[in-house]
């Protein structure tokens, strides 16, 4: 049995206690919704397409879901000085994974992102890397305060530059962005220059639209879904985005009902790249905006709690982990509107994925840590 010093009270006790119930409680809303729209996006398709029984991958995700639900309570459960001891251990373990990938990785659609590991065959490295990197880079920022300001930005960058070199080479250009632009969050709430933040962020895109002329074999597929962004009908990828776009618009303020979409009978990643059609046909445009409402009202209460207190890498951690959570749903939404080029991003808890629901779990659950009131409090009045 856990017992927690001084007052003797259980450890679970004290965490129900000091834990944020509102996050808690749409954290696991959002898996339970995700849990749902599994069941009504995946379960004619995979019975009729692939030859597996009707409810195999609904089974499977209702697999993920509990082991997410588990990640999130264990996590934030976790005494915090405890959790950071053990963080660099566990970040060197995610790059060992990630730079197995090139050697080791699953080829799928010509791209090798992929790693099959005994307890979770195809699973992407970088789903465990990014909280990981976040909170690596928050204590990089403010480990040593002695050193110069830029020295300590510096250290965060060669690491973020290095992951960014094997997500790139895998290819995969939508996550490096989406780290990057976490990073760049974290350091400009840290109180960054902003001349020098901009020049950085220019460089950044510089470099790889660099990347992509100088080896135009291995990233063709961004030259096609830039050139099908920018005109719809000259790229292979103008049907499904099309479609989704569709579906949007069949589904209309109210949608067509649970079932009554087409959306994932035509297109084969409806129930990842596309959930967010999906969900908007059949249940409307009106339920979209009250899933948007939900994620902005936990990054409202995740910031609150970040900029008023007195702990800077808490401070910045929390910055990191709901920015990747922020800007990867609304480039998804983004992608399903042909308001983005394509990505291949899933929307965080909803889309189906064991990869994408443990790595938005491990971000929930150190949200949930870190945003406690009894680390803040106790930061605060010492």
């Amino acid at each position: 049995m856990f017992i927690f010093s001084r007052d003797n009270t259980g450890l679970i006790a004290r965490w129900w206690r000091n834990v944020d119930k509102q996050i808690l409680i749409l954290f696991g809303f959002l898996l339970l919704l995700g849990l749902f729209f599994s069941f009504s996006s995946t379960t004619s398709i995979m019975s009729e397409k692939m030859n597996k029984q009707t409810y195999f991958f609904f089974i499977k995700h209702l697999m993920f879901v509990s082991i997410s639900l588990f990640l999130i309570i264990a996590i934030s459960v976790i005494e915090k000085d405890k959790l950071i001891k053990y963080f660099p251990l566990l970040f060197f373990v995610s790059l060992i994974i990630l730079f197995l990938v090139p050697i080791f990785g699953i080829e799928i659609k010509g791209s090798k992102r992929w790693i099959n590991l005994p307890f979770l065959p195809t699973f992407q490295p970088v789903e465990l890397v990014k909280p990981l990197f976040i909170v690596f880079a928050a204590k990089a920022i403010v480990l040593n305060e002695k050193n110069n300001i830029y020295k300590r930005y510096f250290y965060s960058f060669l690491i973020l530059f290095f992951i960014s070199i094997f997500l790139i080479n895998q290819p995969d250009i939508g996550q490096t962005l989406l780290l990057i632009s976490a990073w760049i969050a974290m350091i400009f709430v840290a109180g960054f220059n902003m001349y020098i933040l901009t020049v950085l962020g220019i460089s950044t895109i510089g470099v790889i639209f660099f990347l992509i002329y100088l080896f135009p074999s291995k990233f063709g597929y961004i030259i096609l879904r830039l050139k099908t962004f920018f005109n719809p009908e000259s790229g292979d990828n103008f049907s499904q985005s099309q479609k989704a776009l569709d579906a949007i618009k069949q589904g209309g303020l109210t949608g067509q009902g649970m079932g009554e979409g087409i959306l994932k009978d035509k297109v084969p990643e409806a129930h990842t790249d596309y959930i967010i059609a999906v969900i908007s046909e059949e249940f409307g445009a009106v339920f979209v905006l009250f899933i948007v409402i939900v994620f902005l009202f936990i990054a409202y209460k995740v910031l609150n709690k970040a900029l008023s207190g007195n702990d800077e890498f808490i401070k910045l951690a929390l910055v990191g982990l709901i920015s990747i959570l922020i800007i990867q749903t609304f480039i998804h939404i983004g992608v399903n509107t042909q308001l983005l080029p394509t990505t291949g991003m899933t929307l965080p808890f909803l889309s189906y994925g064991g990869s994408s629901l443990i790595g938005s779990s491990i971000i929930a659950g150190m949200i949930l840590n870190f945003t406690r009131e009894d680390f803040i409090r106790v930061k605060k009045d010492g």
